[in-house]
Parts: C-alpha cells; structure tokens; sequence
C-alpha cells in the first residue's frame, strides 16, 4: 500500500508542517502522518505569529525558504511592528492571523508541493532496527518504510487535559491522544518527562462591550514576515484588537476555585511554561498586583469568536464565568469554550545532535514540543531544520548546523541541547548574546545563500538578495559620500531638539545622531534625495541601521571572531572524559550525560565552570 519514503514526518502542526516542507522541497519523498487532515498547521492556542523573539524567528525560517512567513502573511488581520521605541536588535514583527484561513493556507501550500503524500492515522511505534529507525507503524497496523523519520507530536503524547476536577485523555480539546511511542522510547533508552500548558476561553464577541477597553491598531506601515512578494494587508483593512484589565473582584472570584484547581491539588505533574503562566497562576504569584493586562483578539474576518489573551486558565467552568463577567466589557460574555490545562510527554533535548536526531536510534528525529519548547514560532524552526537534516541523512548528506551567531534557530537548538528545559522553553532576545547581528531586517541577508546552497532557496530569492547586498553597499557609499549644508538640515535638526551644526557634514556622520533617521535627511537634502531615488525601501532601511550601529556590529562580530576558536575545536564522540582528572564531578557527569561536540557547547553547559573548559581544552591540545 504504501511505498518507502525518504522522509516520514509524524504529526502535522507547525514543527511537522515545515518539517514535511523542507524535506520535500529539497527533493526528498516524503509522507506527512497526521491524526486529523482538518488540523493541519493549526493554532491551538493563540491566533497570532511573531512577537519578541518570535518575530526574528519567523523571518529566518523565511529566509530559510520556509513557508510560515508567507503563510502569516497572507492570513494576517493586523500587523504590529514590537519595540520601535528601542534600536532595531529588538524590532520585532508580529501579526494577528484568521486562524481557520492560517491552516487553510497551510494546507494549500503543503498540497501545491511536490514529493509530499498525506496519510491520516496515529502513529503508534517506530519500526527500529539495530538501533536505527526505519519507518513507522501506524494505528491501523500499516507499515511504512523510510529512511529518515521525524517525530512532531505536539501535546499528543500521552496528552491528558484539565478543566477542574475534571480530566480527559486527549491531545487538544476534542481530538484524542496519541499514545505508544513513549512507552517503546524509553524502551530502548530515551529519559521521558512531562510538562504542561494551557489555553484561555473562547467567547463570542457579539457579547461583549468594547466601548469599555481600550483599542489597539495595528502599524500605518505594513513590513510582514516574508521577503518575497506575497500579498499584505492594506493597513486601513486592519482589526483591531482591545485591551482590558481583571480586578480585585474578579481574582476573589477565581480563588474560590483554587481548591478545585487541578494545578493547586497536584492533579498536573507537568511544570508550565513561566512566561505565560495562567491566570490562577498570576494572582498566586503576584498577590500585590490589583489587576492583569487582558488582550481581546479576534480570530479571523468571518467569525465572532474571540480569544482572551491572558486568561488562561484551568478552574471549573463556572468559575471561569463569573470571574469573566465581572471583567471591564464582559459584564454580558458568553462563553464558546471554557480554557483549559494539558499536560503531555516530552523527552529532554539534551538527548539530540546538533542536527536534532537522536543520540540513541540513528534516522530519528524530534522537533518541536517533544523537545520542551513552547510556541508556534519555535516550533516550526525546530520542524524546518529536523526536515533538512533529515533529508540530509536519508541522501547521506552532512548535516546543517546553524550557529548562535548565524540564527535565533541556531541559539534555540544549542540552548536545548546544551542546558536541556525542565519547563516549556519559549524563545527571548535576550537569550541571544549576538542580537545585534541577529536582526528581523537582515534575516535574509545572513541565511538565504546558505539555504540557497541546499536547494531550499529558489534562484529568485537568492537573486534579490545579492540585489539588495549590492544596492545596501551603493547607498552606504553615498551617504559617506554626500554632504549637507547647515542650512538644509538645522531647521529638521530644531524641530527634534538636536544640536545644529555649524559646517558641511557628511550624512553617514549626521545619522549617527539620536533621532534623526534617513528619510527625514533625504527630504532635507535634495542631493540625497536624487541620489538614491531609485532604491528599495528595504534596503534603505537597512543601509541605515548599518551605518547607525556599524560600531556595535563590528564590536560584535569581534566577540563572535574569537569565541570561534571554541566553536571549531570538535570534542570526538568517544572522548573518554574520565581520563581527564582535574575536571569538577559536576563538570565530569554533565559531560558524559550531554557529550558536547565542541569546547564551545561544554562552555555552555549549566553547571561547567570556565576552569573546567580549559582544563579540558588543554589535555585536548596535548
């Protein structure tokens, strides 16, 4: 019935989505396993993509020739570009999406790709063989054969959710659990854990009172994910989202569930993920604080449904009610689903390779929640590097490894493998220590000719990319080039409190001045104005950030330089640790369990000390 594939990728949201596209892309055959066709790439939780972090994350898998750029952006509703008061290391895009027309369009694009078949069952094993895995066995018994397999289950595993004292066994709200390929896993080895998350109610917003939250638009200026030319929404056809608040009345009203709350009783084994904690959660932890910032999104044109962002939660559904009605706008909310808890299995990354397969069987990788993050957007850069390794594995092919100074992906894969996650792992800039390289603007400038390279980039992307290169360096040129005369730029400079100045400046000095940016200077020099005329917003912008922080950049890159040596002296796999006497028996189990593949990833590793790095670099270079 069923051929042998290159590829399997078991699960369809987002991680196994990109995972599938990738492989299949590259060339590879693949078949995408998933429990329910009519879920594909869904947003189980939130409706929305990007965000601190997340933002750069999805414009690299764009970069990347990923599809969930393109996919956001021609689903989005509204558009926001996060943190613009800050410098452009912490940009961040984020949209909100229609979340059936989000999956829809996953779909399609899955289906328009070539070499990807669809087969809907569960899959309940690998087949495994002298410690490799060699395909899949299926739910109805089916086996299917394939030389790479990659495993995105999401919260299936052994998922159990929590509404109160109640509990069921599923995977999401009506869809059941997948169960089986822990139990064999840890069979053969692997170390299984569990973790927990959450999701708010959905209400219908025909009930509701906006005249009493405040309303949140989206951006003038509409910059989305992708770098291509997909359609973007036309920003006065944005909605809008709103924003309330809880109060004293409504945490009085949830504590008297608390002795029901299956996260209080010890009901949920799981640690759930500390930067979105759930409502009960927050009023514990945050006693002193009288209130909570609430977002009201709409989830998509044609729907009423409304998700209320920051009320997640886990207590009996009546609870949920009161507390809700006593909320600023709610005083009349009906309540489509209540939110609820669901813990699931995750095996610890710290079990993986660089390129995601597991150290234990060969051919099989994990991507996604498995691994113990959180978050659609880490999710899918998890799923698009397990599929080009795993079509890099299935040809014989060496693996693609992103460094933490190429990607945001290469931070979040290095993070996991090297410190491992006892709670869901969700993606900051701050966990970047090269952001400044690492911008939401140049994503495609740092990645594309590296995915080019493996025949995941089109030609045409590759194309403009070395078109914006070229024009970025013929702008910079003319901005150390021309000049401008007091009398141009002193009325701007006055009108936003900088300094005058006195005598003909170059431009490329004049933007290193707080505040004042490039298109303000091209409208008051007409010299410049004609000078680059001809050239793409994009790089414009880009041009500019370049010339603004080109110390900083350099400063970083020199970071970047040094620690190289680190990076590039590789650890063999069979390194006898014990030999090396000196090491700390912290230092000596944590290398043993991880078994770090350079002297810059045991650097990383929790718990080892800089001493016992150069311990080790020395006895290595003896």
């Amino acid at each position: 019935m069923f051929p042998e594939y290159d590829v399997i990728v078991v699960g369809a949201g987002h991680a196994g989505s990109e995972a599938a596209a990738a492989a299949a892309n590259m060339g590879s055959k693949v078949l995408l396993v998933t429990m329910n066709m009519q879920t594909i790439a869904q947003m189980s939780c939130n409706p929305a993509m990007g965000g601190i972090a997340k933002g750069q994350i999805v414009r690299e898998i764009d970069a990347m020739g990923g599809y969930s750029g393109i996919v956001s952006d021609l689903s989005t509703i509204q558009f926001r570009m996060l943190n613009r008061s800050k410098g452009p290391a912490m940009w961040s895009p984020r949209t909100q999406n229609d979340r059936m027309l989000f999956a829809a369009t996953w779909r399609e694009m899955l289906e328009k790709t070539p070499n990807v078949d669809f087969y809907q069952d569960m899959v309940r094993s690998i087949i495994i063989k002298g410690n490799k895995a060699c395909g899949v066995v299926t739910g109805l018994g089916h086996e299917v054969k394939a030389k790479s397999v990659v495993v995105t289950s999401g919260t299936f595993l052994n998922g159990i959710i929590h509404i109160g004292e109640k509990q069921f066994g599923g995977g999401r709200v009506a869809e059941k659990a997948a169960t089986g390929i822990t139990e064999q896993l840890v069979e053969y080895g692997f170390e299984s854990d569990r973790l927990k998350t959450g999701t708010p109610p959905r209400v219908d917003g025909r009930s509701l009172d906006y005249s009493k939250m405040e309303e949140q638009k989206g951006d003038d200026e509409i910059v989305g994910f992708s770098y291509t030319n997909t359609p973007r929404i036309k920003p006065e056809a944005q909605r809008s989202c709103w924003i309330t608040y809880t109060n004293d009345t409504v945490h009085d009203i949830l504590k008297t569930g608390f002795d029901r709350s299956p996260m209080f009783q010890g009901r949920i084994e799981g640690i759930g993920p500390r930067y979105c904690p759930s409502i009960e959660d927050k009023i514990n932890r945050f006693a002193d604080r009288d209130r909570h910032q609430l977002f009201v999104e709409p989830e998509g044109w044609n729907t009423v449904e409304i998700y209320v962002n920051g009320f997640s939660t886990s207590l009996p559904e009546e609870v949920q009610y009161e507390a809700l009605r006593i909320v600023p706008g709610f005083e009349n909310v009906r309540i489509f689903r209540p939110g609820y808890a669901i813990e699931y299995d995750y095996f610890p990354p710290t079990q993986l390779k660089y390129s995601l397969e597991t150290k234990n069987l060969a051919n099989l990788f994990f991507a996604g929640q498995i691994n113990g993050t959180t978050g659609y957007e880490e999710a899918a850069c998890q799923g698009l590097m397990a599929g080009i390794n795993a079509h890099q594995n299935a040809k014989g092919l060496e693996p693609l490894i992103l460094k933490r100074s190429e990607a945001y992906i290469g931070v979040l894969i290095d993070d996991l493998i090297s410190k491992g996650t006892e709670e869901p792992y969700r993606m900051f800039t701050s966990r970047a220590e090269f952001r400044t390289l690492l911008r939401q603007d140049n994503a495609d400038l740092r990645l594309t000719e590296i995915s080019h390279k493996l025949g995941l980039a089109s030609d045409e992307r590759m194309a403009e990319v070395s078109r914006k290169r070229t024009e970025v360096s013929a702008i910079k040129k003319t901005l150390s080039e021309t000049s401008a005369e007091p009398d141009q730029v002193n009325p701007y400079f006055e009108r936003i409190g900088s300094a005058p100045v006195s005598e003909k400046q170059k431009i490329a000095k004049l933007l290193l001045r707080p505040n004042v940016d490039l298109p303000s200077l091209m409208r008051s020099v007409p010299d410049l104005q004609a000078a680059v005329a001809y050239c793409n917003a994009n790089s414009l912008e880009q041009a500019e950030i370049q010339v603004k922080y080109e110390r900083y950049i350099e400063k970083e890159q020199e970071i970047v330089d040094r620690m190289s040596q680190l990076e590039n002296m590789a650890i063999p796999p069979a390194f006898d640790y014990t030999k090396v006497n000196a090491l700390s028996n912290e230092a000596l189990q944590k290398f043993k369990k991880i078994r770090p593949a350079t002297l810059g990833q045991a650097s990383r590793i929790s718990g080892v000390n800089p001493s016992d790095v150069q311990i080790l670099m020395v006895y290595m270079g003896r």
